[in-house]
């Protein structure tokens, strides 16, 4: 399987490859290096990752006026931060037809431009988005079996955080448990996530 690392927006489809979400696809979130060695570790070496329009995280984090500078800077410091971490760069995701971008994969943005329906939050358990669904950000936790409570206490209240405020109201969890990693894993994961409050419904 192809995994990419992409941005949790609701809008982000990737029609060739497993979407695998972080807030901002990882741009300017603390300790996130930790997270992608974690992901490597459970998904394999060559992982992918890809910068997305009309990025809210991207604007909000670097302070900026425009999408149009969200755009430019994202793909910019996702290069960047690809080279660092050791992942693949496939490239934009537009608000497009599916664009076929490097490393075997291919996507785009499909929510209305400009803005945002989803009403709930969606943590993958065992290996990404399995079907896709406008309704929801998602939230890669394949990981946090592995990580120190603290890390995983902070990496998901402020990506929660962030798509609550984005949503402008209380988001409704649920849980993808399906996916190559198994029933096991998914099950580790799901304990990890309740045991710091986020319950499904």
């Amino acid at each position: 399987m192809t995994y990419v690392i992409t941005c949790g927006d609701e809008g982000v489809q990737i029609n060739v490859g497993r979407r695998i979400s972080i807030a901002g696809a990882g741009l300017d979130l603390p300790d996130v290096s930790k997270v992608f060695k974690f992901l490597k570790k459970l998904l394999g070496k060559e992982l992918r990752i890809v910068a997305s329009g009309e990025n809210d995280w991207v604007k909000a984090r670097f302070k900026l006026n425009t999408y149009e500078q969200a755009d430019a800077t994202m793909q910019q410091k996702l290069a960047v931060l690809a080279d660092k971490e050791g992942l693949l760069y496939s490239g934009f995701l537009p608000f497009a037809d599916p664009r076929q971008l490097e490393h075997e994969i291919k996507g785009h943005m499909v929510r209305p431009k400009g803005v945002h329906i989803a009403n709930k939050i969606c943590f993958t358990l065992a290996g990404g988005e399995q079907t896709y669904n406008l309704g929801q950000y998602q939230i890669s936790a394949e990981w946090v079996h592995l990580a120190d409570k603290k890390l995983v206490k902070e990496m998901m209240k402020t990506q929660v955080d962030f798509y609550t405020q984005l949503a402008g109201e209380p988001l409704k969890i649920v849980f993808e448990e399906k996916g190559d990693l198994g029933e096991k894993i998914a099950h580790k994961n799901r304990v990890v996530l309740e045991s710091l409050g986020y319950q499904a419904g």
